[in-house]
């Protein structure tokens, strides 16, 4: 397939600020000047661009559709809703039924509350945290939390402290400059530092991610849950990427380390949106202490598709289908970098597999996404694995892979470099944990 020079990208740029609503898609990610950006329609495994070419999608959307795009069973739950109508001056049923549902999965959580975004979510989590924490407002976090001030304040004093959470030189503006020093962070599995906030910065809040990218010391869970007992801290754990992913609920579930609150997204609506904040009833009462309100959090449709999504979940014994792909992906990554004399890491949970070019890897990346997109595939160098990543498809996407390892292991950098189309996929967002 012949790459073609993306446009309306270049007009989108214009007219929106950043491109679009969501970082992780935009085209420089990819690759800058030919990455198709939009979309038609989906279906299964599959996408079909803008300019009408159809692609099969191994990056899936950072991370929604475990269960594949339009779910025949999901989407029929969907439309069927919808034609019932989507929003009245009454609410839902399908709200309690999804708490309901939740706090099955969550034994040791007594109340959930709803939004439609990860950022949202973790945003009210905070709110009831500090609404509960009035004399220790502050808060210790460790990894990404999304884009609200609370989070992005932890630059104000230093604008380097998100380098390893989130990127380098994250900009501040617009933050409220009095949230200066109220968010510390920590990395993962530096115990000291977190008990030195603990001790010397008014602590009352400790928020992190389960596992992202490296697989919890089980050690280091314990200690934060210990720690958080002693300093009487709010524990939360920000579940919207790895929630229902590997587990029925949040991959703590694993590691039998429970939190106060928890945050899910992402999966549990399998691309449609909702986000909840599930947790222990002293905490969630907390939220009638304060104002979180919003009026598209009470739409249909969210509830139905997590309800859904979660009832699919539950009969197709997903999650052992996603570890067992994910660990054939990784495997086949290293069987074919073996064999073509190439050096890559591999790393991330077996349902976010991930590799990386020990040597260049922006460039070597780029031109990989840019040689797979010629063979009409969406693909960098990390999967989001999905149910419909069947066999047929993982043998066709490594009879790819094995032809451009093959072929940068044969040329020099700069060669490589000479056949990349237009600019240089930007660095992608740091994942801490």
């Amino acid at each position: 397939m012949k790459l073609k020079k993306n446009n309306l990208w270049k007009k989108a740029i214009q007219i929106i600020p950043g491109g679009n609503m969501l970082y992780s898609k935009r085209a420089e990610a990819f690759l800058p000047d030919y990455w198709p950006t939009y979309f038609t329609k989906t279906k299964g495994c599959y996408v079909w661009s803008k300019d009408g070419n159809k692609y099969t999608d191994m990056i899936f959307a950072v991370g929604t559709n475990v269960l594949g795009y339009n779910n025949p069973i999901l989407e029929k739950d969907i439309i069927n809703s919808v034609k019932k109508g989507n929003m009245s001056t009454l609410n839902c049923y399908e709200e309690i039924q999804l708490t309901e549902e939740l706090l099955k999965i969550d034994k040791w959580a007594g109340m959930v509350k709803y939004a439609r975004t990860g950022a949202e979510a973790n945003s009210i989590a905070i709110r009831i945290a500090k609404s509960f924490q009035k004399k220790k407002p502050n808060v210790a976090a460790c990894g990404y939390h999304g884009w609200h001030d609370w989070y992005l304040s932890s630059n104000l004093s230093n604008r380097n402290n998100l380098n390893y959470h989130l990127t380098k030189n994250v900009k501040t503006a617009g933050v409220n400059t009095k949230l200066k020093n109220t968010t510390f962070l920590f990395r993962y599995n530096d115990i000291d530092r977190l008990t030195y906030l603990l001790k010397n910065k008014k602590i009352g809040i400790i928020k992190m991610e389960v596992e992202r990218n490296i697989k919890p010391d089980l050690k280091f869970l314990k200690k934060v849950r210990k720690l958080s007992n002693k300093y009487n801290a709010v524990l939360i754990f920000d579940e919207c990427t790895s929630g229902f992913r590997e587990t029925l609920g949040g991959i703590f579930h694993k590691y039998k380390v429970f939190p106060d609150l928890v945050t899910y997204g992402k999966a549990i609506g399998n691309g449609h949106a909702i986000t909840a904040v599930v947790g222990k009833k002293k905490f969630l009462r907390s939220a009638e202490d304060t104002f979180v309100s919003s009026t598209f959090w009470s739409e249909r449709i969210g509830f139905v598709a997590a309800l859904s999504t979660i009832k699919i979940m539950r009969k197709k014994k997903i999650f052992s289908q996603i570890k067992k792909i994910g660990k054939d992906i990784k495997s086949r990554w290293l069987k074919y970098a073996k064999k073509n004399n190439i050096e890559i890491e591999v790393f991330g949970k077996d349902s976010i597999p991930q590799f990386k070019f020990k040597d260049s890897n922006q460039i070597y990346k780029t031109y990989f996404t840019q040689q797979m997109l010629k063979k009409n595939f969406l693909a960098s160098n990390i999967v989001y694995v999905s149910v419909v990543h069947k066999s047929e498809i993982l043998d066709k996407y490594f009879k790819h892979l094995d032809q451009i390892f093959n072929e940068i292991s044969k040329k020099d950098l700069n060669k490589i470099k000479s056949l990349i189309k237009g600019d240089i996929a930007h660095t992608e967002i740091n994942r801490l944990n």
